[in-house]
């Protein structure tokens, strides 16, 4: 365990020294990698989504590729497509973007629904199904979407069954003042993400992640987590509670945090902690207009916590 956590310690260093005063969604950016879940960015323009993802990808000893989303863009184009080689008589399939370890989908919610949920069977099933054949993708695979919740012009709002395969949702937030000074002294040599080299190999990676699974969870844990998740089915102002993919979701992101923190078993403050990243995006709440969903979501979230009982 001590050897996990150094190497664990040795990434969130290395993406830390390129994104200054964010520790926390630094932090739950490793708790879905380590997970094999994915994570979807929602913010504001210029606040550090693309250098997140690119500080991810290139700590890492994986593949990377970004995709810029744009409302003419065809599922082809992330997934792949057969050409037809004259010389030899038959089509030969050319892989797309989608083949890699580390995704970064760039302003997601800028293409279309059918283009969305071409990323649907690669973020669940990790393969991609083209013209009748299935390729299985490499392992790990790790999407990181971002998307701009305060521009509505041009944009395509994810349905519900695409966010559900996101673990995590979460926005980054601007720098308090002394941070963001200390951003432009980092950036007066040039872009400090491109500047990172790999810490973590990528068989280092696929053995934490198998680590995570390990992470002991007791059962009284268990009853608490559902205790949540059955609360979101019967409460007045959701339309729509938490699925058994989002409570099984929660669980396997409590055991990641767990690890992380150097610890073999999940405790109560792990499920509250990662209740509103994990859950909110996932519900639907009465009467409030779609951007205002997610913060309300997150107030009812914590009004659920204060009632349950914890766990001793």
């Amino acid at each position: 365990m001590s050897d996990h956590h150094e190497v664990i310690a040795a990434l969130e260093r290395n993406i830390s020294s390129a994104i200054l005063g964010k520790p926390e969604p630094i932090r739950l950016s490793l708790v879905a990698l380590l997970a094999e879940g994915h994570m979807l960015v929602e913010d504001a323009p210029g606040v550090g989504k693309t250098s997140l993802a690119k500080a991810i990808a290139r700590s890492l000893s994986c593949d990377y590729k970004r995709l810029q989303f744009t409302p003419d863009m065809l599922p082809s184009d992330i997934l792949g497509s057969s050409v037809f080689l004259q010389n030899l008589g038959e089509f030969e399939f050319r892989q797309g973007p989608v083949f890699t370890n580390v995704l970064l989908a760039d302003e997601i919610n800028r293409t279309t629904p059918r283009t969305q949920s071409a990323l649907l069977e690669a973020m669940s099933e990790g393969q991609v199904s083209v013209e009748g054949k299935t390729y299985p993708l490499s392992a790990p695979f790790f999407v990181l979407a971002t998307q701009n919740p305060y521009e509505f012009e041009g944009t395509y709002p994810l349905p519900e069954n695409q966010l559900d395969r996101f673990m995590l949702c979460i926005d980054i937030g601007y720098p308090d003042r002394e941070v963001e000074k200390m951003v432009l002294v980092n950036h007066r040599d040039g872009e400090p993400v491109d500047r990172l080299q790999p810490v973590v190999s990528h068989e280092q990676l696929r053995t934490l992640q198998q680590a995570v699974r390990e992470v002991r969870v007791d059962d009284a844990i268990n009853n608490y987590l559902l205790d949540l998740i059955h609360a979101t089915r019967s409460h007045d102002e959701l339309l729509l509670g938490v699925s058994t993919r989002g409570a099984i979701t929660l669980y396997r992101a409590c055991q990641s945090l767990a690890l992380i923190e150097g610890r073999t078993f999940v405790t109560p403050d792990d499920v509250k902690r990662l209740a509103s990243p994990v859950l909110a995006h996932r519900l639907v709440v009465r009467g409030v207009l779609r951007e205002g969903q997610r913060e309300r979501a997150k107030q009812v979230i914590r009004q659920i916590l204060a009632k349950l009982a914890v766990p001793v």
